[in-house]
């Protein structure tokens, strides 16, 4: 028969185990980091891409299906699984009064966004060399209180899609910079975002500046990190001046500022 001590010690292991054992809950919207020696290959949802830095990232989709998601990559030549855990939607509701004219479109108006969009649209699918390092460089400095990534929009009383990156409130002129070393893969004025500049950083990673006083660069541009690349303003549908920043990495929309700290500040899991 075992003795109490040694049957208490059975169950604070098991208890351990089933600790360890337990997947990382993570909300829709951020980055998982598994870091690890001897890596070749990341991959989930039927795409793979390359580690960086002795890690592989799992970008996690701002509209995710809450429940399991089976991450797997491949390490010294053998495969390995991790489940993590998605998390209900946690973003709250914002409303927004706008001009009516930007809610219900003419049919102009309508053919020009859904021309934009497409546009937009092929900017997910780059896979370019990769040529970022994280963390990432603020696209403002000093860098404001970051609001809205994630919140369900009412714009008018009526529902409309979330909000896919970060509001930067600053003051009209300020100057924005780059992310990182890039390509400007498109600088355009658009109808919903108005000035806009979309930077390809390599590995799928784009980076997006919006409502933009002045754009001081052009399509085929190549830029370097802290660069300044426009200033800020409130052109398109904004309601007043502030900076529109967006991230899109292997096209999951993720919160930007998961990318502003160091890699091992982002939610990891055991090598």
């Amino acid at each position: 028969m075992t003795s109490p001590v040694s049957r208490l010690a059975a169950a604070l292991t098991a208890a351990a185990l089933q600790l360890a054992a337990a997947p990382l809950v993570v909300p829709p919207g951020t980055v998982v980091r598994w870091p690890g020696k001897g890596l070749s290959e990341c991959s989930a949802a039927g795409q793979s891409w390359f580690p960086l830095a002795d890690a592989c990232y799992y970008p996690v989709d701002l509209l995710a299906p809450a429940g399991p998601l089976v991450l797997a990559r491949e390490r010294r030549g053998l495969p390995e699984l991790l489940t993590v855990e998605v998390a209900d939607y946690p973003y709250p509701e914002q409303r927004l009064n706008v001009p009516e004219k930007t809610v219900h479109l003419s049919v102009e108006d309508e053919a020009r966004a859904e021309r934009e969009h497409a546009e937009v649209d092929a900017l997910w699918s780059r896979r370019d060399p990769v040529r970022f390092s994280l963390p990432l460089h603020p696209p403002l400095d000093p860098m404001p209180e970051p609001a809205s990534f994630g919140a369900r929009r009412i714009l008018n009383g009526e529902p409309r899609s979330p909000h896919t990156g970060i509001d930067l409130r600053a003051a009209a002129g300020t100057p924005v910079h780059a992310a990182a070393n890039g390509t400007v893969v498109l600088a355009a004025d658009h109808f919903f975002s108005g000035r806009s500049v979309f930077i390809d950083h390599g590995g799928g990673l784009v980076t997006m500046y919006f409502h933009l006083r002045t754009m001081k660069v052009a399509a085929g541009d190549e830029v370097r990190r802290g660069q300044v690349i426009g200033t800020v303003g409130s052109t398109g549908r904004a309601t007043g001046p502030h900076l529109h920043f967006g991230v899109r990495w292997l096209g999951a929309r993720i919160e930007p500022t998961e990318l502003f700290r160091p890699p091992s500040a982002i939610p990891t899991v055991s090598p």
